[in-house]
């Protein structure tokens, strides 16, 4: 029977295994955190690609339900009141500011504060970009109170 003054027998094989598992598990944790830090905004972006692409296909009743996050949004649109369909297309429709989409890239995405995501993108290779926001609770879609510089 081993007491308290008996050490069991020094290992290094096992020792130096030891310290490469928690060398690599704090490998693993830093690329995995710099990861989820680096792609924290992906799925803002990713509803505003949707959009977009709704856009370029001239999918505006379904680039809308994308917008106010209802794909039903037809079947009640007295909720959307605040900013209707037709306030929609006059923004987004071939007659708006950006005109008919033709192409776009997602340029990158800022978290300036508060409850939403700065999504930038290039819109018909314009050199003024988009800036939309995008409500983190709901993924709802807006106009940006804030203008990026670039």
């Amino acid at each position: 029977m081993a007491t308290i003054f008996q050490a069991p027998p020094y290992e290094p094989r096992r020792e130096r295994r030891k310290k490469l598992i928690i060398i690599g598990a704090a490998a693993v944790l830093v690329v995995v955190a710099s990861l989820a830090y680096a792609y924290r905004n992906w799925p803002y972006e990713r509803v505003v690609e949707r959009f977009f692409t709704a856009l370029k296909a001239q999918d505006y009743l379904k680039a809308y339900g994308i917008w106010m996050v209802d794909p039903n949004w037809k079947q009640h649109p007295e909720r959307y009141n605040r900013y209707s369909y037709a306030d929609f297309y006059r923004d987004w429709g071939p007659g708006g500011e950006y005109g008919i989409v033709r192409n776009f890239e997602i340029e990158g995405s800022a978290n300036p504060g508060g409850s939403g995501v700065v999504v930038v993108v290039r819109v018909n290779d314009r050199a003024e970009r988009a800036n939309i926001w995008v409500e983190k609770k709901d993924k709802s879609l807006s106009f940006s109170p804030y203008q990026t510089v670039r």
